[in-house]
């Protein structure tokens, strides 16, 4: 059993044994390839979610009417990307194990392959369904396959064909669009187009959901390690979050690529805080 951690999320302080969902911080950036700070991302988020209110006007529902447990931030090896990653997998195991779901805030978007191969190992046929600015497709980036630029080739690694299905895509190298456009991933550039398809056609089968939250127009989410023009507003993701999670059957979670210290203004913290209440309440 995990211990009650000090420092929570708003309305996040259920008892480990009653809790349904499980939320961590992954505080890792070691292969952030332009502006490094993700690390400091889950803190900031636990400190400014105090700013919410538990209660959520869109979804009528309240953090206090559901159990969440958080279970604090891992103590991660900076140095090496592959213990960071066995790190996170062995917290993931662990809420598996207890029949929880496990709920990570990162980080860089690399930490998701950690906790992925955890849910993978759990359930072999789980589909992951991606909201991102990139394609996150390279088998390699700068002679490293552990990146933040190859993460959902390293999960396609392990599911294969057809299985990841990537929405708000706007930049990547050439050859990771063709190689998606092959049928290896299903991509949706620019925005949600064709989500309500998508999780009515994947039905029942378990769903691991990653947000890099720079699928967000820098506009209104200036704090992120590599901001890409071009993307959603707010109440598009939101909406996009409400029909995988009141769709999906979710066995694992994910947000990642806050980088606080870009947006001195606390807007881009206060929009994940508030992205990460909506996805709480909205799964069903």
């Amino acid at each position: 059993m995990l211990e009650k951690n000090i420092d929570t999320f708003i309305g996040c302080d259920a008892e480990y044994n009653d809790a349904r969902i499980v939320l961590f911080g992954a505080p890792f950036d070691s292969t952030t390839s332009f502006r490094p700070g993700a690390r400091f991302a889950c803190r900031a988020i636990r400190t400014d979610s105090y700013g919410l209110e538990t209660y959520s006007p869109l979804l009528d529902r309240d953090l206090e009417d559901i159990d969440v447990f958080d279970s604090g931030d891992i103590e991660l090896c900076i140095g090496s990307s592959e213990k960071a990653l066995e790190q996170i997998s062995k917290r993931t195991a662990t809420i598996l194990n207890d029949g929880k779901i496990p709920f990570m805030i990162g980080g860089e978007h690399l930490v998701t392959l950690g906790a992925f191969r955890e849910v993978f190992k759990r359930f072999p046929d789980v589909n992951i369904i991606h909201f991102d600015a990139h394609t996150d497709l390279r088998d390699e980036y700068l002679d490293v396959k552990l990146s933040h630029a190859c993460v959902m080739r390293r999960c396609h690694d392990l599911t294969g064909d057809g299985r990841i299905h990537q929405f708000g895509i706007r930049s990547g190298e050439r050859v990771e669009f063709r190689w998606a456009d092959e049928g290896h991933t299903e991509l949706h550039r620019f925005d949600f187009v064709g989500l309500e398809e998508t999780v009515n056609r994947i039905g029942d089968v378990p769903v691991y959901f990653t947000i890099d939250l720079d699928v967000l127009d820098p506009s209104v989410f200036p704090g992120t390690g590599t901001p890409e023009h071009g993307g959603v507003s707010f109440m598009q993701l939101v909406d996009a979050i409400r029909i995988v999670c009141s769709g999906c059957r979710i066995v694992g979670l994910d947000v990642c690529e806050l980088s606080p210290n870009y947006d001195q203004s606390g807007s881009s913290t206060a929009a994940a805080c508030k992205i990460i209440r909506e996805i709480l309440l909205s799964i069903k």
